[in-house]
């Protein structure tokens, strides 16, 4: 068994088979519980009863599409670092940007920017526009990276072994 942590609550000990089920999970959101069954050894009611129950503790917090960015139109990722113009102001950026449906996903981070956006848009110049709105609506500077290629993106972890592929104690 091992413990395993969501955001900042421990969710306490964790058996082998809820690991595989979870790592399983993680690679293939669209598994079966046929599937799922196949993999761990257990019947499908076993493995049904046991991912209800991942969910209920928030260990799995919910399921989604992975789509093709290029195809939907939204082919430039951009990596956005933002720091307030006014350090003194309140800590708010991610609230006043939750609006930008541009914005995928919002870090905070330590070190010399508050928070790192990751971006997806169509275009350089939608690029620009949304910086534009990004310093208007947070009151921030920022420092943009763009993506040229991604090698690989969603993998799933590997809770099966600690650090270097040493067994889980």
């Amino acid at each position: 068994m091992v413990t395993i942590r969501v955001g900042s609550r421990y969710l306490g000990r964790v058996e082998e088979i809820d690991r595989r089920i979870v790592t399983l999970l993680a690679g293939d959101g669209r598994m079966s519980f046929t599937d799922l069954a196949r993999e761990t050894g257990l019947s499908v009611s076993a493995v049904h009863q046991r991912v209800r129950r991942l969910e209920k503790r928030g260990v799995l917090r919910g399921y989604t599409a992975l789509l093709d960015h290029d195809a939907i139109g939204l082919p430039l990722t951009a990596f956005v670092s933002i720091k307030p113009i006014d350090p003194a102001a309140a800590d708010d950026a991610p609230d006043r940007l939750a609006h930008l449906s541009a914005i995928e996903a919002c870090h905070s981070v330590a070190g010399d920017e508050s928070y790192i956006l990751k971006v997806r848009v169509a275009s350089p110049l939608a690029l620009e526009e949304l910086l534009n709105q990004i310093r208007t609506a947070a009151n921030v500077s920022t420092r943009t990276t763009v993506v040229l290629s991604t090698p690989y993106e969603h993998r799933a972890p590997d809770l099966t072994g600690g650090p270097a592929g040493e067994p889980a104690p």
